[in-house]
């Protein structure tokens, strides 16, 4: 993805951003029940790519399936494009791990962005240690094949009832991951900014005794004069 779009998204927050898909009329577009198991300074950001699961089928999920290098899951967690999210379509079912510790290394060794799935982990404290964003509904022991067969790489899937298309940008801090539908992502990070700043400059009038009436939002002409006033004496 452009740098300069990933760099803007990784300073603003998915609440600001449900808020500019809000105006576009996107309403479902945050992935629910996620939360991360640690955060870092900045947001992640990077393009879907997916991992679909369905109702597992006894006679074809053994352990003898990890086997198969073209087991969907394995192949994922070895292809996955570096900056990318790996998102799963876990049937938000977490009583059936969706990956573990160890796949979850190979992915961060990789380069992989961040890994989401609407199920759980396994070895979550472990993962929590890790160098990367890992986002989950909360810990499950149980290896996928008990409940979930990885059917499908790279299709349209249905995360936390958000949908989610190849290529579309997700966004993760600690509130959660929203996914920006990708031909939107430049200029939802250009108003995500702006947003972002007046937001910072109210946030400092408030805590500062001001009142939210007229500045929140910005109903009252003379707070965007002084708000033209604060970007100038603060670069922004």
């Amino acid at each position: 993805m452009n740098p300069e779009t990933r760099a803007k998204l990784k300073r603003v927050s998915t609440a600001t951003l449900a808020t500019a898909l809000f105006k576009r009329g996107l309403r479902q577009q945050m992935i629910q029940g996620v939360q991360p198991l640690r955060t870092f300074g900045e947001s992640m950001v990077g393009p879907a790519f997916t991992l679909r699961y369905i109702p597992a089928r006894e006679d074809l999920n053994t352990l003898d399936a990890f086997r198969d290098p073209n087991h969907p899951q394995r192949l994922g967690v070895e292809t996955c494009p570096a900056g990318h999210v790996m998102v799963m379509d876990s049937r938000k079912d977490a009583r059936a791990a969706s990956a573990g510790g160890i796949l979850v290394t190979r992915l961060m060794a990789r380069g992989v962005e961040g890994v989401v799935t609407d199920g759980g982990f396994r070895d979550s404290a472990e993962i929590a240690g890790l160098d990367i964003w890992a986002f989950h509904t909360r810990p499950s022991a149980p290896t996928n094949l008990t409940l979930n067969h990885a059917i499908a790489l790279n299709e349209p899937i249905a995360c936390g009832d958000a949908p989610v298309f190849p290529g579309d940008i997700l966004v993760g801090d600690a509130d959660g991951v929203i996914v920006l539908p990708a031909h939107l992502a430049e200029q939802l990070a250009e108003e995500a900014t702006e947003m972002t700043a007046y937001e910072d400059f109210a946030t400092e009038r408030v805590r500062a005794g001001h009142t939210i009436r007229g500045l929140y939002p910005a109903t009252d002409p003379a707070n965007l004069e002084l708000f033209k006033e604060w970007r100038m004496a603060n670069g922004r």
